[in-house]
């Protein structure tokens, strides 16, 4: 008999870079190719481990010298909203969700301009034109949705907000929101958050993964405040316990040679890493 073997997936790393979170470091990342019937697999396995998707890629920070990014997610059992949270539901009610295809449009691309001309203006993305949008909604090889959010009385004004999510085996992986930078008043990227948290809840699903937190990084600093988030620390999610006592300064022996780190990646059908 002829046995067909699975080919692992091949990791590589990427040159260092300018790090988009904390002024003056460099960022390198270990990334592997997302496509084939293994697809789907391999983002659920790798997502439990730190790594994020963008399109046809899985990535997580492996840099030189620093740690500091940490993959999290919210524990949906455990969340519960806290006052401001339960504010800020209350000043979005006008907003009405809606999950279309990962289908790219104008009005998708004019609100994606809008917020990254305010919000990130020398971001690594902000030279973004029509066709590479489209490529970040439409070049996904695993279950995604995009979730627009309309007002109630005018569905068909076009989104306020919207955010490219992923359907895990385990959760919702919030790959990347955007919202009107008019509505910065009534905290819309928190909002994004506590509506992915209904959803995960709707579909009985235990988590919603955020992306990286950083400790030191301002934009970064409200993930912290949602009650039964964890980070990806040492090859294992704990919880997050205290923002301020985690140490962002540089050191050489901050991570793993390469190798090592490869080594203990865990792929489909294999034991679960890191929970």
């Amino acid at each position: 008999m002829r046995h067909t073997l699975p080919i692992a997936p091949q990791f590589y790393v990427t040159a260092p870079q300018p790090c988009p979170y904390l002024d003056g470091r460099m960022e390198r990342k270990l990334f592997t190719a997302l496509q084939g019937d293994t697809a789907g697999p391999l983002n659920d396995t790798l997502s439990k481990q730190g790594f994020r998707r963008s399109q046809n890629v899985l990535y997580r920070p492996s840099c030189a010298e620093c740690s500091a990014c940490m993959s999290a997610r919210i524990r949906v059992a455990d969340f519960e909203p806290s006052r401001s949270q339960r504010r800020v539901l209350k000043r979005n009610t006008h907003l009405k969700r809606r999950a279309t295809s990962p289908w790219a449009t104008e009005e998708q691309y004019e609100l994606f301009r809008q917020y990254l001309d305010n919000r990130h203006a020398q971001g690594g993305m902000a030279d973004m034109d029509m066709f590479e949008f489209a490529a970040m909604i439409e070049e996904t090889p695993v279950r995604s949705r995009v979730i627009e959010y309309t007002h109630v009385d005018d569905p068909d004004a076009g989104p306020l907000a919207a955010c490219l999510t992923d359907i895990l085996d385990d959760g919702l992986s919030m790959v990347y929101s955007f919202f009107d930078p008019s509505l910065d008043n009534a905290s819309p990227g928190t909002y994004l958050i506590l509506d992915h948290i209904a959803i995960a809840q709707e579909l009985k699903l235990p988590y919603v993964y955020l992306g990286y937190w950083v400790p030191g990084s301002r934009k970064m600093g409200y993930k912290a405040r949602f009650k039964g988030i964890e980070v990806y620390r040492g090859g294992k999610w704990q919880d997050i316990g205290d923002p301020e006592d985690y140490d962002s300064d540089l050191h050489p022996l901050s991570t793993d040679p390469i190798a090592e780190q490869v080594a203990k990646i865990t792929l489909p059908g294999s034991h679960p890493a890191g929970e």
